[in-house]
This record gives structure tokens, sequence and C-alpha cells, in this order.
């Protein structure tokens, strides 16, 4: 897809309710929701047809394909190699995208022929990760860096099903903010996930026929967790204001399946349509002069930082204009782009020291975009719902109560090298402050922390999901947000000043 740019109408008028709702998810989610019914209605002492289950539980054992995450292992890459680096990389993630739809378009032979997996989808794979990977390690050597130690190890992938680790109990590593595994559903469900007819659809289409999530132990009654919201008491010397940049909720559409931080000058990278606010310059090929020259949506017109965030879809059985392009219905992202009801930017300061300015074009990558089969080291972003804020989700969609909508949190990491705009990984030159304490990592300096607040009026249920890469099945685990710092130097001063000085502003 090229880019994709349009003005979306509300979701208020198919609001439906909760039964209904998750009748509308789509084939995928549909089986998930009828084996869940099912399951609930069954008897221990049912055995009325134990070969049908056995065959069946044959062919849930693969649900997706988990490779090791190459982009994570290389924190160190020479600057002269990074661009082909971040292009293998991009390139990888196609490969595992289109093994993915190979499986999901194959799930009867993958059931029928036990070796069909391995020999037909991931003995392939391999061959093309391992010269991606030959490829790495030429680039950053005639860069004048060295590979790490293992990366050739790294080619080969397995197949699991859904029930296999990767995006479990939710972790604390969220900038600040403790949120233990809630008790009342947010840990691993039994209820199996179900694959799909076996039919050929090549990832277009309805992406959820081929058992593409989310599925319904992905939800939990948001009124069946626990309180577990938990923040650093300020210290003294702490950082009390904030600062709030009102940047609309893309009400003008503008979307595109890029990632300009993580795949620069790669079209579709992403492999799912992101949400843009601020910045409307911002696509795969924007360099830091196009984003300083770009038009703003930011009422501030100081502000031309890029706010983005995978989109969240409404599974209600409409094709949305993507359904046959990249991002969307190709790689499995199908259903109706939802516009979210409010959008709120708010950059807070440190609980133990002052802020110093964010310097012009940092770049910050919150969550994992493939956190259900890296695991949950880096997942970040919290699901609640407005009136439940003190229960936080990260493994779990909300089931929100009638009247109540549906909230993504992104807590950015508030901590700098004091040197660095972006790093190999996108992760190293910036950290989370000590989610006990606030303060940051020996030699970070504390920064402005961006929270976005996202809200959204869809149908009570489990009738939406995120978009995300193919393979990570639409987990809730999986969201994430991102953000390269556009404010002129003037106005981010004064951010910095507001916040040290305890102020409210905007």
């Amino acid at each position: 897809m090229g880019r994709t740019s349009r003005k979306r109408r509300s979701s208020l008028a198919t609001r439906m309710t909760v039964a209904s709702a998750a009748l509308l998810l789509g084939g995928g989610g549909l089986v998930a929701v009828n084996v869940y019914a099912q399951a609930q209605e069954e008897q221990p002492g049912d055995a009325q047809d134990a070969g049908s289950a056995a065959q069946q539980q044959q062919q849930q054992q693969v649900a997706t394909i988990d490779c090791p995450d190459v982009g994570n292992a290389l924190p160190d890459v020479p600057d002269g190699a990074r661009r082909q680096v971040d292009g293998e990389l991009a390139a990888m993630d196609s490969q595992i995208t289109r093994a993915y739809q190979r499986l999901a378009s194959n799930r009867a032979a993958a059931a029928q022929d036990p070796g069909f997996v391995q020999n037909s989808i991931l003995g392939p794979l391999k061959a093309k990760r391992g010269a991606a990977l030959d490829r790495i390690g030429q680039n950053i050597g005639r860069a004048g860096g060295r590979a790490p130690d293992g990366l050739d190890g790294m080619a080969q992938c397995t197949a699991r099903s859904t029930g296999d680790g990767g995006g479990g109990a939710p972790g604390n590593n969220n900038g600040g903010v403790n949120s233990p595994a809630p008790e009342g559903g947010s840990q691993p469900s039994s209820v199996p996930a179900q694959p799909g007819d076996g039919g050929d659809n090549g990832g277009g289409g309805n992406g959820n026929s081929t058992g593409n999530g989310p599925e319904a132990s992905d939800f939990v009654d948001i009124k069946s967790v626990q309180p577990n919201v938990s923040t650093p008491r300020n210290q003294r010397a702490a950082s009390r204001g904030t600062f709030t940049t009102a940047c609309g909720r893309n009400q003008n559409g503008k979307f595109n399946p890029d990632n300009v931080i993580v795949a620069p000058g790669v079209s579709n990278g992403a492999h799912h349509m992101h949400d843009y606010v601020g910045n409307q310059a911002t696509d795969a090929f924007s360099s830091d002069d196009d984003l300083a020259n770009g038009q703003t949506s930011c009422r501030n017109q100081g502000d031309k930082s890029t706010y983005y965030w995978p989109v969240l879809r409404l599974q209600n059985g409409q094709d949305e204009a993507d359904a046959g392009a990249d991002g969307g219905g190709k790689d499995q992202n199908v259903g109706e782009i939802q516009t979210p009801s409010s959008v709120t930017l708010k950059f807070d300061g440190n609980p133990t020291s002052k802020v110093v300015p964010m310097p012009r074009f940092l770049r910050i990558i919150t969550g994992d975009a493939k956190a259900f089969t890296n695991g949950n080291a880096n997942a970040n972003a919290s699901w609640s719902c407005t009136g439940f804020e003190n229960r936080q989700l990260k493994d779990k969609y909300p089931i929100c109560p009638q009247g109540s909508k549906v909230v993504r949190t992104f807590r950015f990491q508030s901590c700098w090298d004091g040197a660095n705009t972006d790093s190999a990984n996108h992760r190293t030159h910036v950290a989370f402050e000590d989610p006990r304490t606030g303060a940051c990592p020996q030699n970070f300096k504390a920064i402005p922390q961006l929270v976005q607040r996202i809200v959204y009026a869809v149908p009570p249920g489990p009738g939406f999901a995120v978009d995300s890469f193919p393979e990570q099945l639409h987990k809730p685990v999986t969201d994430h947000g991102d953000f390269i710092n556009v404010f002129d130097n003037k106005l981010m001063q004064r951010v910095a000043n507001c916040i040290n000085r305890g102020d409210r502003c905007t």
C-alpha cells in the first residue's frame, strides 16, 4: 500500500450487545468464542468423540511461527551499517510474514503430515534467514564493527501453539507504574487456540478465517481484575509539573504501514497499519529535515513531533479500504479502523529529580510489536476501561461494562543516556525509571516522560483488536507506541521548565 489518508466515520452507530459483538469476531475469533462456550457446557465425563478430540488437538499444535528477534540482539551497529542492517531486518520480517501465511493457508496439510511444517515452511525460512544474517554480519564488518557471537544461530525458527509462553503474565517494566499480574483472568487461559478451516486466503480477505486471532481467552472482564496500579512517591527534588500538547485524534485519517524508526526506507516495514497524530510528513522515507519542515496537527505549531501506534479495528465483518492492501488485509489485519474518541499526550516529570530537555529528533519505542513470540520483557502498553483505570492489563484486552470506554495507555521511557538520539536496537539509548523509586539508571538523565492515553468508544465485548504482525495473532501484549521528538528547541526548554517548576502547562 502507498499512503493511506482519509476521514473515518464514528463507530457509535454500530454499538451492539456483548453477545452480538462476540458473534461478529470473524472466522478465527468466532471459532474461539464457540470453543469457549462449548468448554463451559461440556461435562468432565463427556467422551463421546475421543477420536475427534484427538484429531482436533493435533490440528491445534501449530498456531504460529516463533523466530528469534535479531534486532534486539544488535545493540551495537556502526552508524555506517545501520541503514543496510535495518533493511535486512525488515526483509527478515517479511520472510516471517510469508512463512506464516503459508502456514495459515495449509493448516490441513500441517495436521496430516508431521513433517510438513519443518520441511515446507521452517526449513526454507531458516535458509533465507541464514543468508540475511550473513549479510548483516558482512555489513557490520565492512563498517568497522563486529557482529555479536552466535548471530548465525538465530536463523532457526520454531512452530508453536498460542498456549506456548511468549505473552504470559504482564511484567513490571512499564515506566514507573507497577502492574503485577491482576487476579481474575489475566493469567494465560486454558481455552485452546483454534486453527482455521485450512482455506487458502493468502492472508487477504477475512484474515481470521485462518485462526489469526484474537481468541476468547485474549479478553477479560475488567470488573474481575483487582486494582494493581502503584506509582513511586515523589521525593523532595521531584519535578511535579506536566505539559500537555493537543494534536487531535487522527480525525483526518493519516495511516500507513511503515515504521520510520525501525525500518527506514522500507514500505510496509510494520506489516500493520499505524495511526498518526502530530507530524503529517511521516512515512518510511522521512528524513529529519522532512519532519522539521512538515505540517503538524498539533495546536502548538512548535510541536512537529510524530506520535504513532497500531490502529484498533472493530472486527464486525465490514471491509476497510485497506482490505486488499499491505498493512491491511494482505497482512491479515481486517475490520473497520476506529478513530479514537480522545487522545491525550502529556509529558510528566520524575519522582526523584528535575528533568532535562529532550534532544531534538530523539526516537523512542515503547512496548514490543513481537511480544507474543519474544516474551514480555519489553511489553509496556496497558489496557483498561474508563472508570477502572486503577486496573491495568498487559496481556489481555478489557471487556468494559456498558457506558465505559476502552483505554490504551503508553508510558514511554523517561531516562536518556545523554548522548544519542537513537541506538541500533532502538532501545538502549533510553531506559525506564526504577518502578519502585522512580530514579533513572546510573549515567542516565531524567527527561519529560511522554504518556499517551487513547480512548475508544467500541461495543462492549470481545469484538476488537489492534493491528499486529500476522504471526503475532493480534495479541494485546504486542501493543506498542512510537515517538520522534520534533519540538523546536525553545518550546522543549519551556516544557522542561514548566515540569521542573511544578506547573500545569499546555
